[in-house]
């Protein structure tokens, strides 16, 4: 055996150029991406809903000499609400941990990028729950293998299917009825996969200066200002689980909704988020970060929180398609 050996003149340590930690982009993450952000001061208040059909209603008519023009007016109601429900995580950096930790470990800034995906990803799953799920929206479609019925379609995922008249008919249906036409896709992974490669969108692409299918080519040729792929995953085991039970947060389902883009008075919107930025130390995002010490246990204190509600506004400004692909 040669002297001396490889062990005696290296010894490992952790690579301050690299490390492997699976931190998700924040733009896999929707909650912020489909409906509009109202940033308001105070944790709940209210807000004034005007009836849809007195708005669309012909209420003027031919007016004779001498006599009074025809009259009308709207409904209100003034007891629609939020609530911004207020959530945090924490994380404890040990003293003992904190000094034993090698340079390449830097514990405040692991500790404020875990305390950052967590809040991501409870917020998108919040919104999923709020949004993408039946019985939310003014339709539920629901995609088959075989024959469609009534109130189905034909899967996405086989060939023969029609996803783009599926899509561009409910557009259609849901603007002869509000006089909004929907503008915002969001898709599942799986569901976009299959819509990028179905046969009919490639062939009236295929003669495209990319000649690849994108979110935003895929967008103009359904008529929308965006497609929103929903990229976030969780882990729902437990903590130390044998089995792993990470996936998408969002599964084999797609959501067609009008956004308003520039929330306002007498704008209807499918849904908003709003964001409580009323709270102390708050971002227009409802969101804080804060460090502080806690001597009891001998550790500083990483802690974030995000004050939001995610409200459905119009429920006949959407579409929901449930098991869009097999």
């Amino acid at each position: 055996m040669p002297l001396p050996t490889s062990s005696d003149v290296h010894v490992n340590a952790p690579l301050t150029n690299l490390s492997v930690a699976y931190t998700q982009k924040a733009e896999r993450f929707v909650a912020e991406r489909v409906f509009a952000r109202v940033p308001v001061a105070k944790q709940s208040d209210r807000y004034i809903e005007y009836n849809r059909r007195d708005w669309q209603r012909v209420e003027a008519k031919l007016r004779a000499p001498g006599t009074e023009a025809a009259g009308g007016g709207w409904r209100i109601d003034n007891t629609k609400s939020y609530f911004c429900d207020v959530v945090a995580v924490k994380k404890a950096i040990d003293d003992q941990i904190r000094a034993n930790a090698d340079a390449v470990i830097n514990m405040d800034r692991d500790a404020t990028e875990w305390v950052t995906q967590q809040l991501l990803m409870k917020r998108d799953v919040d919104w999923r729950d709020a949004f993408f799920t039946t019985g939310k929206w003014g339709l539920d479609l629901t995609g088959v293998p075989g024959v469609p019925g009534a109130n189905e379609f034909k899967q996405w995922s086989d060939d023969s299917s029609t996803p783009i008249e599926d899509i561009t008919d409910e557009i259609t249906r849901i603007g002869g009825v509000t006089g909004y036409e929907p503008n915002v896709l969001a898709v599942g992974p799986h569901v976009f996969n299959a819509l990028k490669n179905h046969p009919d969108v490639i062939d009236r692409i295929k003669y495209t200066q990319k000649g690849v299918v994108t979110a935003e080519l895929l967008a103009g040729l359904l008529g929308v200002e965006e497609v929103v792929v929903a990229k976030g995953v969780v882990d729902s085991s437990a903590e130390l689980a044998a089995a792993d039970a990470t996936d998408y947060i969002f599964g084999k389902k797609a959501l067609l909704v009008y956004r308003e883009p520039a929330p306002s008075i007498l704008k209807p919107s499918a849904g908003y988020c709003f964001a409580w930025n009323g709270l102390l130390g708050a971002s227009a995002y409802g969101s804080r970060i804060k460090r502080y010490r806690w001597d009891i246990i001998a550790s500083d204190i990483v802690e974030g929180e995000m004050a939001y509600s995610h409200k459905l506004i119009a429920a006949d400004l959407g579409t929901f398609f449930t098991s869009a692909v097999a």
